[in-house]
């Protein structure tokens, strides 16, 4: 029997630009974007070029973790 074990990457919630958001969730910029336009009423503008940790917060909440990534607090 051949068992094959995934390891789950462990994801921080901390300031995050757009773009680190993106390479997280392995998307473009654009389709972050994207997603994130529907709940840019409860995120909340960026401060700057990030998302505050409470932001990034509200986004793994609103798009689910990334894949293969579980929280890390």
């Amino acid at each position: 029997m051949i068992v094959m074990s995934k390891e789950r990457k462990v994801v921080e919630t901390k300031v995050y630009s757009i773009g680190e958001l993106a390479q997280l969730y392995e998307i473009s910029v654009r389709t972050m974007n994207r997603w994130l336009k529907p709940h840019d009423e409860v995120i909340g503008k960026r401060v700057g070029r990030f998302y505050t940790v409470r932001q990034v917060s509200i986004i793994f909440d609103k798009l689910g973790l990334p894949k293969d990534y579980e929280a890390g607090y």
